[in-house]
């Protein structure tokens, strides 16, 4: 299969921008918009939900930005992002059980299956979650709720290194 990747950023490389157009002066009292963008690995040992909400705090916090909204994406079909309990694991093992119901491996009929028996359930797990989030930035923190986390969820049973872009926009 030809290769369709192009390079986003250079592994865990930040880039930074001031989006005030050119010429324009500044204003007194009024913040100019910014952009910080990082591109970050996730090693998974297999399927299961990976926490790295310690990781997009430490990008906002470097970023300089107080105020704004933070895109988390994944670039793969068989990953996916989601916002859940960080508190209980008994919350992962329910929803890992719950999709094991829904979309098990090694359906007969199913013609996707070139990397083993958890290829197209893989597809169908990231097809019915998300692989792209918007979390508000205020104040310099995350807006998640007391107990939520980010995780990446690798819906395949073998480890991967996943990419993750980061892209933050505000003031």
């Amino acid at each position: 299969m030809p290769s369709r990747q192009r390079r986003l950023l250079p592994d865990n490389a930040a880039m930074s921008f001031d989006l005030t157009p050119p010429g324009f002066p500044a204003v007194h009292g009024v913040a100019h918009m910014k952009q910080s963008s990082l591109k970050i690995e996730i090693h998974s040992s297999g399927r299961g939900l990976f926490e790295f909400t310690d990781r997009l705090r430490a990008f906002v916090r470097d970023s300089g930005i107080r105020d704004g909204l933070l895109t988390v994406f994944c670039r793969h079909t068989s990953a996916s992002l989601l916002i859940q309990e960080n508190a209980d694991p008994d919350v992962r093992h329910d929803l890992e059980s719950f999709f094991a119901k829904l979309s098990p491996d090694g359906q007969p009929g199913w013609r996707h299956n070139n990397e083993g028996p958890d290829d197209m359930s893989g597809h169908i797990r990231s097809a019915l979650t998300q692989t792209s989030l918007g979390i508000p930035l205020v104040a310099g923190e995350l807006a998640l709720g007391t107990w939520q986390g980010v995780f990446l969820w690798e819906h395949r049973t073998r480890p991967h290194r996943r990419e993750v872009v980061l892209q933050l926009i505000g003031v």
